[in-house]
């Protein structure tokens, strides 16, 4: 079974989704026969390499929204994400572009430590206040990955793996994504947000129920006992 998930690092509720999934992929019986992929999508594309504000005047100012209700929402968000065991810091987020920053998780899916890149990335982001869109930031994390200085540097000297971060928000239109988190199972099943752990769980189920039904292997029934009786 094959979960993608679109997300981007500069959204908080991903952060929560992502450990609600996992609390129910953890418990899923079949989890060892679920590949797990990450997919990028980019909440403002527009917002320049590094932005010389807070994340409260980035979202007052080029979101329109009241800094009194951005104050609430970062408060709820926190204390769902401490729910998590997620510390969020708002007043430390460094707002930059996340696109290199993508780039840097498909690099890291090559080496095979795709989901070891998106959970720094996100926790650095959201709780430590690191700059997501900073050279020598990513350069640093790249390196805590194993991946040689060489094809760190590649990400900011060429066009590498763009392309395929532009083929994943095509992707992401082309099923009619339009937020993130963004969960979809073998492309038949799509849930939308930071679901409760409980709705991940039945969400897996499903899918697994669908994509391997139960297959009646006698020809003919046997004998047995039903509401009516036994057979004689």
């Amino acid at each position: 079974m094959k979960i993608e998930i679109w997300s981007d690092i500069a959204c908080p509720w991903c952060y929560i989704g992502k450990r609600r999934f996992e609390a129910a992929l953890a418990n899923f019986e079949h989890r060892d026969s679920v590949q797990v992929q990450w997919r990028s999508y980019q909440l403002d594309a527009t917002l320049p390499e590094h932005y010389d504000g807070t994340e409260l005047e980035y979202l007052s100012t080029r979101k329109g929204l009241a800094p009194q209700q951005v104050s609430q929402m970062f408060e709820h968000v926190t204390q769902q994400a401490k729910g998590e065991g997620l510390d969020y810091r708002f007043d430390s987020v460094v707002v930059a572009n996340s696109f290199t920053a993508h780039r840097l998780i498909h690099l890291a899916a090559a080496h095979g430590m795709q989901d070891e890149a998106k959970e720094r990335l996100l926790s650095d982001h959201f709780e430590h206040g690191k700059d997501i869109g900073s050279r020598e930031y990513l350069t640093s994390l790249a390196l805590d990955l194993g991946i040689s200085a060489g094809e760190a540097e590649e990400l900011f000297t060429t066009d590498k793996y763009a392309d395929d971060v532009r083929s994943d928000f095509d992707e992401g239109q082309a099923l009619g994504i339009s937020g993130v988190p963004f969960f979809v199972i073998d492309r038949k099943f799509g849930l939308s947000g930071a679901q409760p752990t409980g709705t991940f769980t039945a969400a897996l189920t499903q899918a697994w129920q669908d994509a391997n039904p139960l297959v009646l292997v006698n020809s003919t029934d046997g004998e047995a006992c039903g509401p009516d009786g036994c057979t004689v």
